[in-house]
């Protein structure tokens, strides 16, 4: 057992494009696992060229965590769930899912996604000269520009890939429609002048990308056209992921304040920002509401219901804090996640089993 370990090690060690089978099952661990090919293949081409020395093995493995950060590995998830969603509701209908065209697209939305986190964070790390209160170190500049080559990595995957759809007529005008857009606002979402992350619409935006677009795209590519289950069924979502970024930024909130960094929760802010969570909880769940009243059948209404003693909860613990009680925040994380994420996952195993 232990000369097998040391054997896996070492072909991980010295394959730099070794993968272990059980990265597939498990979405996160298969992109994080995306994103360390990467950083080592960063790593080996400045090594093998001879370019501003070489790393260290602590300096390899903190200049790995740095780019999980950028990442953002929880909302890759996220976008994952949230295109197969599309895809569920294709299932649910009783249509075919052709599954090249499925991972094409859901290649092409993530690394569009996962080049946008990239190139947020390298645009957060540097600082023009004359604010710099020193030179960046030899480490830091290894992590900004690594940021910047993971970026234009991913673009260029997901250029591919959006190309590979066109050649195999799989992209149709309103599809590619929806996929410009979807470019437009990630690339938009961390570049400068426009930075829609700090304009004070960076949530918003995000919600829509991954709540409504996502889905859409991921139908329109087997359909061609829309279906009007996917309003009735992401709008609430949309709501649900915007209240959980606005949690989220109550961490952050001081330091945005303090970097200006224009953020919805600090254009409007926090009095305001924490009625406006409750609100949209309360809106999620009233417009499935309003939704099954409309025609949404019952079997794809009761699972979103099912999370309802979550988002009470959590408005219950906005409410506790807004009167001046200590804030929970690693609770209240984990329900504000919690809460779009278990409502994807219940509307999932519903448009499947139904």
């Amino acid at each position: 057992m232990l000369v097998a370990r040391s054997c896996l090690k070492q072909r991980q060690e010295n394959d730099l494009f070794f993968c272990p089978k059980e990265f597939f099952i498990c979405p996160l661990r298969f992109v994080k696992y995306v994103i360390y090919i990467l950083c080592k293949a960063y790593v080996k081409i400045k090594k093998l060229n001879g370019l501003e020395g070489t790393m260290t093995d602590l300096e390899e493995t903190t200049f790995f965590s740095r780019m999980i950060n950028a990442a953002r590995l929880w909302k890759l998830l996220a976008g994952f769930l949230f295109y197969a969603l599309g895809a569920g509701i294709l299932s649910y209908l009783g249509d075919p899912i052709d599954f090249r065209v499925y991972a094409l697209g859901q290649a092409v939305f993530t690394c569009f996604q996962g080049s946008s986190y990239f190139l947020t964070a390298y645009y957060d790390a540097i600082k023009p000269v004359q604010v710099q209160a020193k030179p960046y170190t030899e480490r830091e500049r290894r992590e900004i520009l690594g940021m910047l080559q993971i970026a234009l990595a991913l673009l260029t995957a997901g250029v591919v890939m959006a190309l590979l759809l066109i050649i195999g007529g799989d992209l149709t005008p309103v599809a590619g429609t929806f996929l410009t857009f979807i470019f437009l606002l990630f690339f938009l979402y961390g570049i400068p002048p426009v930075r829609l992350v700090y304009s004070g619409y960076g949530e918003l935006s995000e919600a829509i990308l991954l709540a409504n677009l996502g889905p859409a795209f991921a139908f329109l590519l087997q359909t061609g056209s829309l279906h009007r289950l996917l309003g009735m069924i992401t709008f609430p979502l949309t709501s649900l992921y915007l209240a959980m970024l606005l949690l989220l930024a109550f961490r952050s909130y001081a330091a945005d304040v303090k970097y200006r960094r224009g953020t919805l929760l600090q254009r409007i802010g926090w009095q305001r920002g924490m009625v406006l969570h409750n609100i949209l909880i309360l809106a999620a769940y009233t417009l499935i509401v309003s939704a099954a009243l409309l025609g949404l059948p019952w079997g794809l209404t009761w699972p979103v219901l099912l999370t309802l003693p979550l988002g009470i909860f959590q408005i219950w613990q906005m409410i506790r804090v807004a009167d001046g009680a200590r804030p929970l925040w690693r609770l209240m994380t984990l329900t504000a996640v919690a809460l779009p994420i278990l409502t994807v996952y219940f509307l999932m195993f519903a448009l499947i089993t139904e």
